[in-house]
C-alpha cells in the first residue's frame, strides 16, 4: 500500500464517523492518525461531549474484534486481561481470554478503575501481549486502544500515572459544538441514532498494511533534529517538572508520518510536526501545579515550539 492508498482509505474511515459525528474534523484526523501510527488515544472531555461515540463510530467503521470495558472501582486486573478457569472435564485450568483481545478496545472512564486495575492495560498497550501464570499471550494486530474520561469529575476515580498517560500517543479533548453543530446534531438525532446504520469500510488487514506505509514516510535528517529541539526544549521550562522523554519524541515522529500519509505525501513537513506536537506532548509533561494542568501542558508545548526555529529548505543559487 502506498500513501494515496492510505489517504483513501483514511478519507473512507473520515467520511464514515462523520455520518455519526458532527464537526470535530481535526479531532477525527489525529485519532485516525493515532490508529495508523500503531499509537492509541485518550479522549478527555466532560460528558455528553461524544467521546465514547467517536471511539464506537472508529471501531464500527473498521471490521474486526472490537472490546469494551466500563471501568469502575471494583473492576480487577483479571476483568481486563482474562483469567484461569477450571474445567472439570480435564480437571485442568484453561486460560479465558479478557476483552483485551480485540483489534479496537474502547475503555470507557478509565479514571474510575483502581490503579491496580489500570495497571493491567500497561503490557498490553506497550508491548501488546497479556503474561498471565507465567505464559505470554501476544494479542492480535491491529490492536488500538480509545480510553475516555472527565478531567472535571474527582469522586470516585484515579488519576492516570505518568508512566500510563505515556503509552497513550495522543490526548484530544473534543470540545462544545457551535450553535450551527448543535442544530446539525439535534436534527440528524431526531428520529434515531445514525451510527446504527454505520458499517465497515475497511478492514483490520487494511489497516495492518497501513500501518507499515506509514513507518516507511521520509523524515528528513532536520526533521528529526526539530522533533529532538522541541522535546528537549520542554525539559527547560521552567513550569515544566518533568518534559518530553525519547518515546514522546518518537511518538511524534510516528504521528508526523502518519499526517502526511493521511494527506497524500510521502514525507513529513515541519507543519505535520507542529500539528501533531500539542496532542502527543501536552499530556506528558509533569507541571509545578496541577491546577488547570490541560490547558497549562498545552501552552507550554506551544512556548517550546515557539523557542525552536523552524527547518527551511534552502536553494542552492
Amino acid at each position: 500500500m502506498d500513501v494515496k492508498q492510505v489517504q483513501t482509505l483514511a478519507q473512507a474511515v473520515k467520511n464514515n464517523i462523520q455520518k455519526v459525528i458532527v464537526g470535530k474534523d481535526e479531532q477525527i484526523e489525529l485519532l485516525l492518525c493515532a490508529l495508523l501510527s500503531g499509537g492509541h488515544a485518550l479522549l478527555e472531555d466532560v460528558p455528553g461531549t461524544g467521546k465514547t461515540m467517536l471511539a464506537r463510530s472508529l471501531a464500527l467503521s473498521v471490521s474486526g474484534r472490537f472490546g469494551r470495558i466500563q471501568f469502575t472501582p471494583d473492576l480487577l486486573p483479571s476483568d481486563v486481561t482474562g483469567m484461569s478457569v477450571f474445567d472439570p472435564r480435564d480437571t485442568s485450568f484453561h486460560f479465558r481470554p479478557g476483552p483485551v483481545f480485540c483489534n479496537v478496545l474502547l475503555a470507557d472512564e478509565i479514571n474510575r478503575a483502581t490503579p491496580r486495575s489500570q495497571s493491567a492495560m500497561l503490557e498490553c498497550m506497550e508491548e501488546r501481549q497479556v503474561s498471565y501464570d507465567g505464559v505470554t499471550y501476544p494479542l492480535e494486530a491491529p490492536f488500538f486502544v480509545v480510553a475516555t474520561q472527565n478531567p472535571i469529575e474527582t469522586q470516585g476515580t484515579f488519576p492516570l500515572p505518568e508512566a500510563q498517560l505515556d503509552r497513550f500517543a495522543i490526548q484530544l479533548s473534543m470540545g462544545y459544538p457551535t450553535a450551527a453543530e448543535q442544530s446539525a446534531i439535534l436534527a440528524r438525532f431526531r428520529e434515531g441514532t445514525p451510527q446504527a446504520e454505520l458499517t465497515a469500510v475497511a478492514d483490520k488487514e487494511d489497516i495492518a498494511r497501513a500501518q507499515e506505509a506509514v513507518r516507511v514516510v521520509k523524515v528528513h535528517a532536520d526533521i528529526l533534529t526539530y522533533i529532538g529541539q522541541i522535546c528537549e526544549k520542554t525539559r527547560g521550562l521552567e513550569q515544566v517538572i518533568l518534559g518530553a522523554s525519547p518515546r514522546a519524541a518518537l511518538t511524534l515522529m510516528r504521528l508526523s508520518q502518519a499526517l502526511a500519509a493521511v494527506n497524500g505525501r510521502e514525507y513529513v513537513t515541519p507543519e505535520d510536526v507542529k500539528k501533531a506536537a500539542v496532542p502527543v506532548l501536552a499530556h506528558r509533561l509533569v507541571l509545578r501545579t496541577a491546577f488547570g494542568a490541560g490547558s497549562q501542558g498545552k501552552k507550554a508545548v506551544e512556548e517550546a515550539l515557539s523557542l525552536v526555529p523552524v527547518p527551511t529548505e534552502t536553494l542552492d543559487e
